[in-house]
């Protein structure tokens, strides 16, 4: 008999009790599509099924300190409603997965559910995944918030009154938290969600090593970053073998020769290290909720930071018995929109709308209860 139980909300009473007034959804059993239960199943599934809204961003390229280049595309919301002066209209920031963009379709529901809430949106495409050329040969990892900072910076610079809200979905969710992290109380954000995030990267590479989670996941995705490499070759061959690297047949085989290589760790193991967020949230100070399947074949349970999430007051981790790796599908025609875009509405209406009350329920429970 499959049995749905209600999601594991770990954190802090204030911030506990702030979520359940304001964003109901952490109490609501998450029931997953009837004929696609386990994680590995939504995880396929979602990136057949899943619509494409309509979303016509207004593209700008940003040119890096380095001489790189990154590209964002907006979603002014111009015709917002609720929010009809652009200088101080709420902007949410999102950082899709790897080899991901703009055109994602979790990225897609996303920006249409922040849209529909009067939000403007923007979108961190990593470098020479924007449709942009490599100008340097540089690209990006989960450990590198350089560009984020900048991107942020560029951001907050060009719209200093709009309150700035920050999501990231798998390895996007990795990069936000490592900023977080690195600029605690200078991030600049009232906020920030991550979903499906790959808390320990060796224990995930582990996880994707399995047989069948190679068969499924680890391969496709290899290729896909074998093809962005073969895509800028001939500025990136200045630097790495990239004949060597295309031989790659697993993502941790990608990374020894790759990512490690590229920016300047001495293995492999150091860099999941250093990308690995998990040790870091004592680290993080602005309001943070986190989104996870416990079946999720990308990030196993056991490798969720339950006890380091206990303690900071904070942050908020949301664990799902089911859901896979950016699945989350519900309803019998899961095509639109899903549990992770219901949670960002829910979450982001509580930051922006209710942002003193948030504050004040992070704080560590001994300021509370003398203030």
């Amino acid at each position: 008999m499959f049995l749905l139980k209600p999601p594991v909300l770990v954190c802090g009473e204030g911030l506990r009790v702030f979520l359940q007034q304001y964003c109901p959804i952490v109490r609501e059993r998450f029931c997953p599509t009837p004929w696609c239960r386990g994680g590995r199943m939504q995880t396929l599934i979602r990136v057949l099924i899943k619509s494409s809204p309509p979303i016509k961003y207004r593209n700008e390229r940003l040119g890096m300190r380095d001489g790189g280049q990154v590209c964002l595309d907006w979603l002014d919301n111009d015709e917002s409603r609720r929010y009809p002066d652009a200088s101080v209209r709420p902007i949410i920031l999102v950082l899709p997965g790897l080899t991901g963009n703009s055109r994602q379709t979790y990225v897609l529901h996303a920006v249409q559910q922040a849209t529909e809430q009067g939000y403007r949106c923007v979108v961190f495409n990593n470098r020479g995944f924007g449709g942009e050329e490599l100008l340097t040969p540089v690209t990006f990892c989960a450990a590198n918030t350089s560009d984020l900072e900048e991107v942020v910076t560029h951001i907050k610079h060009t719209l200093p009154h709009a309150p700035l809200l920050a999501t990231g979905v798998s390895l996007g969710g990795m990069l936000l938290l490592n900023y977080l992290a690195r600029m605690g109380k200078e991030a600049g954000l009232v906020g920030g969600m991550v979903m499906s995030v790959s808390w320990n990267t060796l224990e995930s590479s582990q996880s994707l090593e399995q047989p069948i989670n190679w068969l499924l996941f680890n391969r496709h995705l290899t290729r896909n970053l074998c093809r962005a490499i073969q895509k800028h070759r001939k500025i990136l061959e200045t630097v790495v073998d990239v004949d060597h690297v295309m031989k790659a047949r697993s993502i941790r085989e990608f990374d020894e020769r790759y990512t490690a290589v590229m920016f300047g760790y001495a293995s492999c193991l150091d860099y999941y290290h250093a990308a690995s967020p998990d040790y870091k949230l004592p680290q993080i100070t602005v309001p943070l909720l986190c989104l996870n399947a416990a079946d999720d074949p990308f990030s196993p349970k056991h490798a969720l930071p339950v006890s380091l999430a206990e303690r900071c007051p904070n942050v908020a981790l949301l664990v799902t018995s089911h859901g896979g790796h950016i699945g989350f599908l519900e309803g019998v025609f899961p095509r639109g929109r899903g549990y992770m875009d219901r949670l960002l509405g829910q979450f982001a209406h509580a930051a922006f709308e209710h942002n003193h009350a948030l504050q004040k329920a992070c704080q560590p429970i001994t300021t509370q209860e003398t203030s």
